[in-house]
């Protein structure tokens, strides 16, 4: 991987209240998967929301390919081919899945390859592709929530617990996935607590405690040392899978 596509420095967030992030240093090296970890509530959600100007920094920089974009609104950031699927997934229920899909291809037609090229990562997608969103499955609704992601190609794709929930085999085809959509030079960083699908798809890796990162570096070297799992997380990683 080459340089860092994504640098957040001294990055706070405020919401209401709390004060969420507490000056996050965070890289996300360039054509591959950074996974975020850290225990509910340590401010991965909200690091992502940051990200993607939903929430507001109140101090320190968002530098995405060689730009400041902290004081830049969503629409705006989005047009930097920067795409999020939250955690609640944010598909339109009432909508087909084609419709959902149109909806997503903000520059026009969707093309037809890439479609093609989606419907094999997720192939549910084409067998309900008439169907009402609401009706999916909730791997399904999770495929399509990716899907409208990818669906244009994108710089950064930030995803927040997309396995959460989920049944082994969709697990395994949303690691597949992601790892194809990867070759693809698409920088991802993913909010992953299924440490399992994090190691089989990270490169990197970054540890939130309290609002901060708290330790960062290649996921292989995590995985491989029990007692630094420890140290960081207070258990092995095995234990949480």
């Amino acid at each position: 991987m080459s340089d860092a596509l994504l640098k957040l420095r001294g990055v706070h967030t405020h919401i209401g209240p709390y004060h969420i992030l507490q000056g996050v240093d965070l890289d996300v090296p360039k054509g591959g998967v950074t996974v975020l970890l850290g225990r509910n509530g340590a401010g991965k959600t909200t690091s992502l929301r940051t990200i993607m100007g939903l929430w507001q920094a109140s101090q320190g920089t968002v530098v995405f390919d060689g730009s400041e974009i902290q004081a830049e609104a969503t629409p705006v950031i989005a047009q930097r081919e920067i795409a999020f699927v939250p955690e609640d997934m944010g598909i339109f229920t009432d909508l087909t899945v084609q419709e959902n899909m149109l909806l997503a291809a903000r520059s026009g037609p969707m093309d037809a390859a890439r479609l093609e090229w989606v419907f094999g990562l997720f192939p549910p997608l084409k067998t309900f592709w008439n169907n009402a969103a609401g009706n999916l499955s909730g791997g399904q609704k999770q495929m399509l929530a990716v899907a409208r992601a990818i669906i244009e190609p994108r710089k950064l794709i930030l995803i927040d617990e997309p396995t959460k929930g989920l049944a082994p085999a969709i697990i395994n085809a949303m690691a597949a996935a992601l790892r194809e959509l990867k070759e693809t030079d698409t920088t991802i960083l993913l909010v992953e607590q299924n440490f399992s699908m994090a190691s089989a798809v990270g490169d990197t890796v970054a540890v939130m405690d309290d609002g901060r990162i708290i330790y960062s570096g290649d996921m292989a070297t995590l995985v491989s040392d029990s007692a630094l799992q420890e140290r960081l997380m207070g258990l092995s990683l095995e234990a949480h899978q």
